[in-house]
């Protein structure tokens, strides 16, 4: 378009003023020049939308985001300007505001995202009223000058809302089957390590790191020359270490990775992790049932009201007791070395940490017990029992631990 040329030319001529001692009119610039870049990723956007709706990169073998790509976008700006695709024609209210250059592109991606977020937790489809709701919740907290991080810390706690009123469907961001590392070995022989984890695994694997991560003198005296990034692969180290040393018999019921866990006095809201933002109820259970918990109850206004003391949870005495008893995960068989204590009657609701109210579970059967139906009660021989879900027997009839499962229920009678 001639119009797009010549507004072109007149942007690449524009220069800062000459006489400006105080600044004024140059801020005054740059606010006018963020709200043109806003307007032209909206119009990225509609543009692109067009484009894919005539099926332009279909028809030579390709798609519409690869097409973005190979014309000059980068790759991130090309994904964002997708969802930007999908995500506006249900959001009229994000999309009038962005139109105008309101919201950033990156804002405006969150509120998508958040949405997506929100619409994938929700146990049944939304209704158009509650979907306008949480989009004009986002879209207030957007322009009120949240950053993206916010909004969709926003829309995760909205999410856990409505994961927390029903066991129909997993978050994503507590399912265990979704996880997945990857190490390559590069051609100079480094290793390169990618990890996608629930939001428990990553809380615990952020704390550990940040636990030990800390700036050291150096031996003449000055300051650190580490970078953080080379500080944290240090810690990293030192994790694997640690590891290695103490994976003995003796140190199985050692303490896990203290964990803080945030709670609001009202109830309102989902208790939240420090380093990964709001849990889900199911995950704030498994949270407290093995490990080193510090629970922090707040008021309205954000103060603390009760700081609660570190609860170390089985310890190592009665760990080794319970491998004594189960000898490996009650559902699976997996070693002890990988398995953690469960609370039969959890802990948050009062529940005893004794021999008589814990098992060995892995972290998937653990998982399956606190996310997928499944059950654990203590039969009368003060042996754990499995009680499987409707789903797998109608019955619910409980099965013994893996270690006894040569038992029959007839034996037991």
């Amino acid at each position: 378009m001639p119009e797009l040329d010549t507004l072109l030319d007149q942007l690449i001529e524009i220069t800062p003023p000459a006489d400006d001692p105080t600044g004024r009119t140059t801020f005054e610039d740059l606010n006018t020049l963020r709200l043109i870049a806003n307007v032209v990723a909206h119009q990225i956007v509609t543009h692109t939308a067009q484009l894919d709706t005539l099926g332009v990169a279909r028809k030579v073998g390709s798609t519409t985001k690869r097409m973005l790509i190979e014309s000059g976008h980068a790759p991130a700006a090309a994904m964002r300007t997708m969802r930007g695709v999908d995500g506006l024609p249900a959001l009229p209210a994000v999309a009038r505001h962005a139109a105008d250059g309101r919201l950033s592109s990156e804002v405006l991606d969150a509120v998508i995202r958040g949405m997506n977020q929100i619409e994938k937790r929700c146990p049944d489809v939304l209704s158009d009223d509650d979907k306008n709701s949480y989009e004009i919740e986002l879209l207030a907290q957007a322009l009120s000058g949240a950053t993206p991080t916010q909004v969709l810390e926003r829309a995760r706690t909205i999410a856990n809302t409505l994961a927390d009123a029903s066991d129909i469907r997993l978050p994503a961001a507590d399912d265990s089957s979704l996880n997945s590392v990857t190490a390559h070995t590069t051609d100079d022989g480094r290793v390169v390590i990618r990890a996608d984890l629930t939001q428990l695994v990553g809380e615990k694997f952020r704390a550990m790191i940040d636990e030990r991560t800390c700036p050291r003198t150096e031996p003449d005296g000055a300051e650190d020359r580490r970078t953080a990034e080379q500080q944290r692969a240090d810690a990293f180290e030192l994790i694997l270490d640690q590891a290695a040393i103490g994976a003995t018999i003796d140190s199985v019921g050692s303490p896990r990775t203290q964990l803080m866990l945030t709670i609001p006095a009202t109830g309102v809201d989902p208790a939240t992790l420090p380093w990964t933002g709001s849990v889900s109820q199911a995950t704030a259970r498994q949270i407290s049932c093995d490990g080193s918990l510090a629970e922090i109850v707040l008021d309205d206004e954000g103060v603390p009201l009760q700081m609660g003391h570190t609860h170390r949870l089985f310890p190592p005495h009665l760990r080794k007791a319970m491998i004594v008893r189960d000898s490996c995960c009650i559902k699976c068989g997996a070693p002890p070395s990988h398995t953690q204590v469960h609370h039969v009657a959890h802990w948050a609701d009062g529940g005893p940490t004794d021999l008589d109210n814990g098992c060995l579970l892995c972290q998937r059967c653990h998982t399956q017990v606190h996310h997928h139906g499944w059950d654990v009660v203590m039969g009368f021989d003060r042996h754990p029992w499995l009680v499987p879900p409707a789903t797998i027997d109608p019955r619910r009839r409980p099965l013994p631990a893996y270690n006894r499962r040569t038992m029959h229920l007839d034996d037991a009678a």
